[in-house]
């Protein structure tokens, strides 16, 4: 095995992390402004596999990252269950509720989201081709919770509000939507999984605003569900989750989800995160993304702090959250410099 993030996947504490980064297909790049422009909308560039494909392999000509993430979005799941989805500029993600046994029982089978989520599988299938071969393919989703906040709301917002009202009084109709969305998940996963990927990642954003045992339901459980699934169908197959915002609760959690990497926010230190969670397994992270706004001495200190911090244990270089719009491409580069030269 040479690929440096599969080997950090396996355990291995490597002399230079491999790094890649959250988001790094994206609008600080004028490389994929002008892609983005050119499939029309946001949609239409998830839905092109041509043009995902290209979006997915700028920053790797660019920079040189360890790993590729596929391009595309966590909510084109819960549109291939038949959510109607569409963006609003400057706002984000709207779509049509579901909020009752009525709405969640319309919605379509499991086995028919491949219809819809075809265009992704032929995008991981062209990276697969494309990538250099040194280059790891991270394949991903939305967490269940996660995608049912937006889901249960219609659109995001600031404290899931919608979908913690809907868990404490209609919790039969809420738990119906959990469980589709983990039994989804694992399909469309194993899926791009077929077409390629050598890694997958959940996503779980809002996972820090569970309190106390909704956390282990509805944040843990499914993660644990969609990893075992995983691993059934594909032997050792490498699992990272992302539970952000988890806090003291990250600890523990390489057993409970049985992943083998966990990705870290940057609100925990590295050097908590060294006595705390990587004595369970390899850690993502977990550099604040403000940084690569801001650039300079900071941050340059600050990645040598996270790599010097995580360098006794398997550790995959990353941002504690993805990378803002208004990133300057210089400090990536600065970044990526200090990471491997020191």
């Amino acid at each position: 095995m040479t690929k440096t993030i599969l080997r950090a996947l396996a355990g291995e504490t490597l002399p230079t992390p491999p790094i890649w980064m959250m988001r790094q297909a994206g609008r600080y790049l004028p490389e994929y402004r002008a892609t983005r422009a050119e499939a029309g909308d946001f949609l239409s560039l998830c839905y092109n596999s041509e043009l995902a494909a290209e979006v997915t392999l700028q920053p790797i000509r660019r920079y040189g990252f360890d790993a590729s993430i596929l391009f595309a979005d966590i909510l084109l799941l819960p549109q291939a269950l038949g959510v109607d989805l569409w963006f609003v500029t400057g706002e984000g993600p709207r779509m049509t509720t579901t909020t009752t046994a009525s709405e969640l029982a319309a919605l379509k089978p499991i086995d028919a989201i491949h219809d819809t989520l075809n265009p992704v599988y032929e995008t991981v299938r062209i990276l697969r081709r494309e990538l250099p071969e040194e280059t790891t393919l991270i394949g991903f989703a939305g967490a269940p919770w996660t995608v049912a906040t937006y889901m249960i709301a219609g659109q995001g917002t600031p404290d899931q509000g919608p979908a913690h009202a809907l868990k404490n009084t209609d919790r039969e109709t809420f738990k119906g939507i959990i469980d589709l969305l983990t039994d989804a998940t694992i399909e469309y996963l194993c899926q791009q999984i077929e077409a390629g990927a050598e890694v997958v990642k959940i996503f779980d954003s809002w996972a820090g605003s569970l309190q106390g045992q909704d956390f282990e339901d509805f944040a843990v459980e499914p993660a644990r569900k969609i990893t075992a699934a995983i691993k059934s169908r594909y032997l050792g197959f490498p699992v990272i989750a992302f539970p952000r915002g988890a806090g003291e609760r990250y600890v523990g959690l390489h057993d409970k989800i049985g992943a083998d990497c966990i990705a870290l926010d940057d609100g925990v230190t590295p050097e908590w995160a060294a006595a705390n969670v990587q004595t369970g397994g390899c850690v993502q992270g977990n550099l604040k993304s403000s940084h690569m706004v801001t650039g300079g001495e900071d941050l340059v200190r600050e990645t040598r702090r996270v790599v010097d911090a995580l360098s006794n244990g398997p550790h995959i270089f990353n941002l504690g959250h993805g990378i803002t719009p208004d990133a300057d491409p210089e400090n990536v580069q600065l970044m990526i410099d200090t990471v491997r030269n020191g």
